[in-house]
């Protein structure tokens, strides 16, 4: 070995530890280059719309960064919506009995009330310890048996009271006629009526102004005895013949257009946009007050090669037309949740044509149709064009 390689070494072995330090802050300072700014709150803002209806299903709660949060909502209230569903799963908050991490549901309430968004809130998802079957290779995040009603209701009321006064709304569970979202237990409609007899109580003890909202059904034409789920319409009618108007303040609904203009004729037997009149149907007959009812998600979906999808004009169009069908046609219904606003990562798949905003933060043409609507400048300009930059 020459002697400028002895020399050469012993420097190497005497500043590695300098090179290492200096190498690990690199890729730190790397990481929170990409990560993006801090997501510092704004000035309270204040939601400027003439369309109170519209309303986004939003997917926050698997979101890294903050800053994300706080972009996803800042792009909400310039559409024109001042309010989102978001899922807010009781295994991420309780993991362990008696032990919660609210960080992740306190960021979105925070951001969306600096915003200026209200939050209707849905709740499920099991954690490993309130399903005594867990080892059980049915047993999934859905499963909720019977002997844990009374963990889950008191995970609602620490949630009611948590949230007094910036989330009043809450919705228990989610399409339990189908069998993967009611952990793959038999369909039971008044094994759910019985969850919310547990729930409610408990619910209204901690913020008497919370409002409980009956779980969407996923519209589907199961039949009775099939192991996938029931007819939603079907699954209802034993709601209320269970008793479930003595434990809920409202309604949501879950319904979609699938290939049908918003205006395609309601049947039994046929899934539309207007198969929520026949839920509502349903509803009115054994409602002797009425209750207020939210479309939690509805939409088209343009992907090229799904068969139940549209062209991209056409669900444009679609939502447009189902928007004003509703103002026009359904004074019963007081929010309508567009699924989705957008994916914290694309899903590679048909789900992404649901979104109006890309993972990156693309605008659809979509938002800028449903911002001129909501912000009263349909009238004004074309649907097509996206507002004046200094407009927001």
């Amino acid at each position: 070995m020459f002697v400028t390689d002895v020399w050469l070494m012993a420097s190497l072995r005497r500043y590695r530890f300098w090179y290492l330090r200096l190498l690990i802050a690199g890729f730190v300072i790397s990481g929170i280059a990409a990560a993006g700014p801090r997501a510092t709150l704004e000035t309270p803002q204040v939601v400027q719309t003439e369309k109170p209806l519209v309303c986004v299903h939003t997917r926050l709660i698997d979101e890294v960064w903050e800053w994300k949060i706080q972009r996803s909502l800042q792009l909400v209230r310039e559409m024109g919506a001042d309010t989102i569903v978001e899922f807010f799963p009781w295994a991420y908050i309780e993991n362990t009995k008696d032990q919660y991490d609210w960080a992740s549901a306190d960021r979105i309430v925070r951001h969306a009330e600096n915003q200026g968004i209200q939050v209707i809130a849905r709740l499920g998802f099991v954690p490993a310890w309130a399903r005594p079957d867990v080892e059980d290779q049915n047993s999934t995040l859905n499963y909720l048996p019977e002997d844990s009603y009374a963990d889950f209701a008191d995970f609602v009321g620490d949630f009611a009271a948590r949230y007094a006064g910036t989330v009043n709304r809450i919705i228990i569970w989610n399409e339990p006629n189908l069998a993967f979202e009611w952990g793959y237990q038999p369909i039971d409609p008044a094994g759910y009526v019985r969850l919310l007899q547990a729930v409610y109580p408990v619910a209204h003890a901690a913020n008497p102004d919370i409002e409980i909202l009956a779980a969407p059904l996923a519209p589907t034409l199961e039949p009775n005895g099939s192991p996938n789920g029931l007819d939603d319409l079907l699954y209802v009618e034993q709601l209320y013949e269970a008793k479930m108007s003595d434990y809920v303040d409202a309604v949501a609904i879950h319904t979609y257009g699938f290939t049908d203009p918003p205006q395609g004729e309601p049947a039994p037997d046929k899934l539309n946009f207007r198969r929520a009149e026949l839920l509502h149907d349903i509803m009115t007959r054994y409602e002797t007050e009425t209750k207020p009812v939210y479309i939690t998600e509805t939409g088209w979906n343009d992907h090229p090669r799904w068969t139940k999808a549209v062209r991209p004009a056409q669900r444009i169009a679609y939502t447009l037309d189902a928007y004003h069908f509703v103002e026009e046609s359904w004074p019963w219904v007081d929010k309508m949740c567009l699924w989705a606003f957008r994916f914290p990562a694309p899903t590679q798949s048909y789900p992404d044509n649901f979104t109006l905003v890309t993972p990156d933060f693309q605008l659809k043409p979509l938002y800028f149709a449903l911002q001129a609507y909501a912000r009263g400048w349909e009238r004004n300009a074309p649907l097509w064009l996206p507002p004046p930059a200094s407009d927001s």
